[in-house]
């Protein structure tokens, strides 16, 4: 192993242009900026388009090609890519970094796994005031420890072996959901495109409210569930928020929320749903969030929850909603919208395959979660 400067590693790094030129409605020529830059995966969804004299004006600076690391340096600080063949030409703004590796110290799949593990330098170092972002003479200065190339290659086989099967989990686990979503419109579409049997929300479920109520927290107690456990409709355990056991009684006085309970995000974002897993014993609900409780006979959880996920529902809140910087909704005015309320029997027919997708899906996810565990272990071990 042996120290070196990121600026040592490359025989460039620059970022991307700093004034933009007017983009254009389509042509082969995109720019693209952070948004387009994910882990190990680079997008060309809604770049802006050029021209082909200001794209090989500003490809001047970048000069992105095949084998390039592109790292996110403004906004989004820290995710990283490799271009490949199959991207094209490319040029960017200035939220992104390119990377030139010199071949002869560093492979570019290594180069990304390196700066992949540097995430939490990235984010504790990033500065600015309206926009936080790394500067290259800060990138270029960062060190490093590498191996020589051969080692590269063999730990670059290694992670990428396990990271070809957590995108394989991954994609198991969104088509179970899709399943499901797919199953919800067949049985319920004409419901929504027909309008039938509408009722406002306020007269099938109640509701508990505990915006405007900040909770103290704590290092342990009673576990804390906040509108950022509740993200892409789906519950994650992390971050991870208490309630001293001793203020349960006080802070949770507006109600009870039980497990198979809707929760909503009411703003930043707005319009989130999942159902309240059943992980653990005892719980409370924070701000942001509206947990809703059918009413028994009427309507089921399952149900509920992928009606108010549906596209139908989302542009009808998002009508009502208001705020310019932090989209919301009021509660007194979200009780009032109105969701199809099919038979009961065909919505326990529905609740019981989501209970059996679910069930396969649980499994699937453990297995990811342990994969995950797997490629975080080697990268802590091979990048400290």
């Amino acid at each position: 192993m042996k120290k070196m400067k990121l600026k040592k590693m490359c025989i460039g790094i620059t970022d991307g242009s700093h004034n933009p030129p007017e983009g254009i409605e389509k042509s082969g020529f995109p720019m693209l900026s952070s948004k387009n830059i994910f882990d190990d995966n680079i997008t060309l969804d809604e770049p802006r388009y050029l021209t082909e004299m200001d794209f090989e004006k500003e490809n001047e600076r970048t000069k992105v090609n095949s084998g390039d690391v592109l790292l996110t340096i403004v906004g989004t600080v820290g995710r990283v890519a490799v271009v490949d063949d199959m991207i094209g030409r490319i040029t960017l703004q200035r939220s992104v970094a390119v990377l030139h590796p010199d071949k002869n110290i560093c492979i570019s799949r290594y180069l990304m796994y390196l700066l992949i593990s540097k995430r939490d330098f990235f984010g504790k170092n990033a500065r600015g005031v309206a926009q936080k972002g790394i500067y290259l003479k800060q990138l270029g200065d960062m060190e490093f420890s590498i191996c020589d190339l051969s080692q590269q290659m063999d730990i670059v086989c290694k992670l990428d072996k396990i990271q070809k099967l957590i995108m394989m989990e991954k994609e198991q686990v969104e088509d179970y959901e899709k399943l499901i979503r797919s199953y919800f419109k067949q049985i319920f579409g004409g419901y929504f495109q027909n309008h039938i049997n509408e009722k406002r929300l306020c007269e099938i479920c109640s509701f508990i409210d505990y915006r405007g109520k900040t909770p103290k927290k704590s290092q342990l107690g009673v576990p804390l569930i906040t509108a950022r456990n509740v993200k892409d409709n789906k519950f994650f355990i992390e971050p991870r928020e208490f309630i001293p056991e001793e203020n349960y009684n006080d802070v949770m006085s507006r109600g009870l929320p039980r497990v198979n309970d809707v929760l909503f995000t009411t703003e930043a974002p707005l319009g989130n749903v999942c159902r309240i897993p059943n992980i653990y014993e005892k719980f409370c609900v924070g701000q942001r969030l509206i947990t809703m409780q059918p009413h028994d006979g009427v309507i089921v959880s399952e149900y509920l929850e992928y009606a108010l996920a549906s596209s139908e529902f989302q542009n009808k809140m998002r009508q009502k909603s208001s705020g310019s910087t932090v989209k919301g909704i009021r509660s007194k005015l979200l009780v009032l919208l109105t969701i199809p309320v099919p038979p009961i029997a065909l919505q326990n027919q529905f609740a019981a395959f989501v209970h059996q997708v679910d069930q396969l899906k649980s499994k699937t996810q453990k297995s990811l979660d342990k994969t995950q565990l797997l490629f975080n272990s080697l990268m802590q071990q091979y990048f400290g």
